[in-house]
């Protein structure tokens, strides 16, 4: 499948998407005040549950960017 120049751009342009982003961005900011993560040390914010709309505190914790990938 090809793809259109700019639809990438498109995509990540939509409503939920930026709302998504938003949320990413808000709890890694939380956890970077609580000194749990840091820019640049490459852990990533993963949910417990596997769902990433549980944004509750109790369900994020940090995991190295390998293991957060194979849970995939």
């Amino acid at each position: 499948m090809a793809y259109k120049k700019g639809d990438y751009a498109k995509y990540h342009k939509g409503g939920s998407k930026k709302k998504e982003r938003a949320l990413r961005n808000k709890n890694r900011n939380a956890l970077k005040k609580r000194g749990r993560v840091r820019t640049g040390d490459g852990n990533h914010i993963d949910h417990k549950d596997g769902n990433p709309r549980n944004n509750k505190p109790s369900n994020l914790r940090v995991v190295k960017a390998r293991i957060n990938r194979k849970k995939q």
